[in-house]
């Protein structure tokens, strides 16, 4: 499998270090407000590279991580956390909030069909595994204390720009009045931050430096390597985690390790409206409900979602998604071809092509997760099928590729129900009342089952039905 490793910038073969295991983080949700399509698109994206792996015959061993305390809300280490502020926002505990928004999270990462990670990992339950890599970032003398927490001196890393291309020289020289000037360097972070001494905060803990939080960039260092070792085979985020976040995880875990952080890294691009990046500030956060309440499925989301390269600016508009919406009921029209009156035979040709049909796609997936092609071979397969009779009995390479297209694209289409008997009666009561000319009975039929969410589409070789909702 190939895939674009931001390290090096350019793809590269993918070479696990215990294989067949592979190794992945992912930069989860900061719990402290509803998810928004932004980052659905992100949380899509990697459970497609999860399938992919898996379909590839590799077995991943996923960590995401849930940022339930210490994610401020400047990059900068200013500002309050933001489980705090959602907390003052709500009336709540910041306990509660983050309980009530990784309830809803998770909920929302099984209705979009997302894997469930090997480990889902909460930084409220690793505060000692992330003082003890502090207390080893301070034995190598890379942090030191100021008034409001313990700082990262990035100065002491020589590589600490060369992830992200970063000018430090220009960000030196740039740097606003409104920064910590107890900072030795713009571009030093927070490790630990103490907390206010005229307020308690919901969320404190005893250290070795006195009361306080973590900050939100050793969360995932210190939960990373704990559950995959003090290399990754692949770590993933957004785009926007390169200049800061990922720059600081790499910064603190090879200063301890002395090893590579991850091997590769992978990053999945924004997600434009009206172009626009997604943002609340902007007001234009669509959530899942939104999507559902206009009556398109969440299947049809995922299907946008993978109509887009991973690494490519995506547009969502309600236009697109009507149309990925189209594109699924033609899919699910086809999945339910196996349900269809049918010839008894299998052409050879056809077989053919649902082997190099389930080829193609997995050779898509396995170049840099191109998922507009892998579609793009489907779209082909469905296309010639749609002027032949309905093959009646399973190919040698027919047998089982809905469930592998299920496995790569996760759009629940291998187990959907025949129709009744009922319904399949109707068809039939229209079909003769057709040969027989009587309109009126055939009309008739054909109502009744529209009634019951069922279209027919008439073809040379008989009608076939599909679902209308």
């Amino acid at each position: 499998m190939k895939l674009y490793n931001t390290l090096n910038r350019k793809t590269e073969e993918l070479a696990p270090l215990h294989a067949p295991e592979v190794t992945v983080y992912t930069c989860g949700p900061t719990v402290y407000d509803y998810a928004h399509i932004g980052h659905w698109f992100t949380y899509i994206r990697w459970d497609t590279l999860i399938r992919a792996l898996q379909v590839s015959g590799l077995r991943p061993k996923w960590v995401m991580n849930i940022t339930d305390v210490g994610h401020l809300v400047s990059d900068a280490d200013e500002g309050e956390d933001k489980l705090e502020k959602g907390a003052r926002r709500e009336g709540k505990t910041a306990w509660e909030v983050a309980d009530f928004y990784t309830a809803d999270f998770l909920s929302e990462m099984k209705s979009l069909n997302i894997q469930e990670p090997t480990y889902l990992t909460k930084a409220t339950e690793h505060i000692a595994e992330q003082i003890e890599l502090i207390q080893k970032l301070e034995a190598k003398g890379f942090t030191y204390a100021i008034d409001d927490g313990v700082y990262y001196d990035t100065s002491k890393f020589p590589r600490y720009g060369d992830f992200a291309k970063l000018d430090l020289e220009e960000q030196q020289a740039g740097a606003r009045v409104q920064y910590n000037e107890q900072k030795r360097n713009p571009t030093d972070f927070a490790l630990w931050k103490f907390s206010p001494k005229d307020q308690q905060r919901d969320m404190e803990w005893d250290s070795p430096w006195g009361k306080g939080f973590p900050g939100w960039h050793i969360e995932c260092s210190a939960m990373a390597m704990k559950y995959l070792g003090e290399t990754l085979d692949i770590h993933t985020g957004g785009i926007d985690h390169i200049p800061v976040h990922h720059t600081n995880e790499i910064a603190q875990s090879e200063v301890v390790t002395g090893k590579p952080f991850a091997n590769m890294w992978l990053h999945s691009n924004h997600v434009l409206i009206e172009g626009e990046k997604i943002s609340k500030s902007l007001g234009n956060g669509i959530r899942l409900k939104d999507i559902t309440e206009k009556g398109i499925s969440l299947e049809a989301f995922r299907l946008h979602v993978l109509e887009s390269h991973y690494r490519s600016q995506s547009k969502f508009s309600w236009e697109s998604l009507q149309a990925a919406q189209n594109r699924l009921n033609d899919i699910r029209a086809w999945a339910d071809l196996r349900y269809q009156p049918s010839a008894d035979t299998m052409p050879e040709e056809l077989d053919l092509l649902f082997k190099s049909t389930r080829e193609g796609i997995l050779e898509a997936m396995q170049d840099d997760l191109n998922t507009p092609v892998a579609l793009a071979t489907l779209g082909k397969l469905m296309n010639y099928m749609s002027n032949i009779p309905i093959p009646g009995v399973e190919g040698k390479y027919t047998d089982g590729t809905l469930a592998f297209l299920d496995a790569v694209f996760g759009l629940n289409i291998a187990n959907r129900p025949d129709i009744t008997d009922e319904q399949k009666a109707l068809i039939q009561t229209r079909e003769t009342a057709r040969n027989n000319k009587d309109w009126a009975a055939s009309d008739e039929a054909r109502d009744k089952l529209t009634e019951q969410g069922i279209g027919l589409r008439d073809t040379p070789h008989g009608a076939v039905w599909y679902r209308l909702r």
